[in-house]
């Protein structure tokens, strides 16, 4: 595997706002869809994991093609073709009609096999451009199995929970040694993915407005010093250590302020003050460097 899957940026700063601030109800339901998303993805890495050393696995890859972005969720080139998967982690009951994609409630929802169209044409237009032969082969897979889709058409290129076992297992035995070409290929088409995404929706915030404290990184809620080794969580009880949880609220502090110096009572205010600043300056002395003596002194990541 060459490119591995991560949490998207969208996805993590949403989850540290939602304890520091009140989402609007689509922001809510945008946090819901993509941690379905992911989760989904993340099923489907553990399904393909054993595929060998003769697949190159390209997760996540956001490419352009004549001005038009796209991204695939999952790509695996083979000796004798590209794969192409769409992930979705839909559940419960839908339906076909037509080209048009149907809750059982009647709700329309945007059909998955037009976003895969339009990627692998996209795709091959890319490939093309890279004077790369190999064909293209996609499929949509509903990862979940509490989903279920009636009056689909035979012909469709869907694999269901039920049937991606029975597909992995036939694509092993026609998986051959990959050449030079194949390598070269993976590290050219991870070479154009680009990085940040223009498509993230995220709230604006300030720091002055948003909660201050620690918060639980299981429940969310509001957490509460115990004595000088342990926090705990007002709404589940469970326990963290200091150290841990530290670390934990700084990693959210750097990632919805990057651009903020790293500071020890800019840390301490972070924490809602429930840490001492001596223990903080303790922590950040291990993890960090400390650039200047003076009232302006910051800490920077360690080369």
């Amino acid at each position: 595997m060459v490119k591995i899957r991560s949490e998207p940026l969208e996805l993590k700063t949403l989850q540290c706002l939602r304890v520091r601030m009140e989402l609007s109800e689509q922001e809510e339901q945008n946090l819901l869809n993509l941690q379905q998303g992911y989760r989904g993805e993340c099923a489907f890495d553990r399904r393909v994991e054993n595929l060998g050393n003769h697949c190159i696995i390209l997760n996540d890859l956001l490419l352009e093609h004549s001005n038009t972005m796209f991204q695939l969720d999952s790509l695996f080139i083979t000796q004798q073709k590209i794969y192409l998967f769409e992930v979705k982690n839909y559940e419960g009951d839908y339906y076909v009609d037509g080209d048009r994609w149907y809750m059982k409630s009647g709700k329309e929802v945007k059909n998955p096999l037009l976003q895969l169209k339009r990627s692998e044409t996209l795709l091959r237009q890319v490939l093309q451009q890279l004077k790369i032969n190999l064909p293209v082969e996609s499929y949509l897979v509903m990862i979940n199995p509490h989903f279920f889709l009636y009056n689909t058409p035979i012909d469709l290129p869907i694999l269901f929970h039920s049937q991606l076992n029975r597909f992995l297992s036939k694509l092993k035995t026609n998986l051959f040694p990959l050449n030079k070409n194949h390598k070269t290929l993976a590290e050219l088409l991870r070479a154009i993915h680009i990085e940040k995404s223009p498509y993230v929706r995220i709230p604006d915030y300030t720091f002055e407005g948003l909660r201050k404290g620690i918060f639980c990184n299981g429940c969310g809620r509001p957490m509460e010093k115990v004595n000088r080794v342990f926090v705990r969580c007002r709404g589940c009880n469970c326990e963290e250590v200091i150290d841990t949880s530290i670390v934990r609220s700084l990693g959210e502090y750097k990632l919805l302020f990057p651009d903020r110096k790293i500071t020890t009572n800019g840390v301490y205010d972070w924490c809602g003050g429930l840490i001492s600043r001596y223990i903080i300056r303790r922590i950040l002395v291990k993890e960090y460097d400390l650039v200047g003596n003076s009232k302006n002194s910051y800490f920077i990541k360690k080369e």
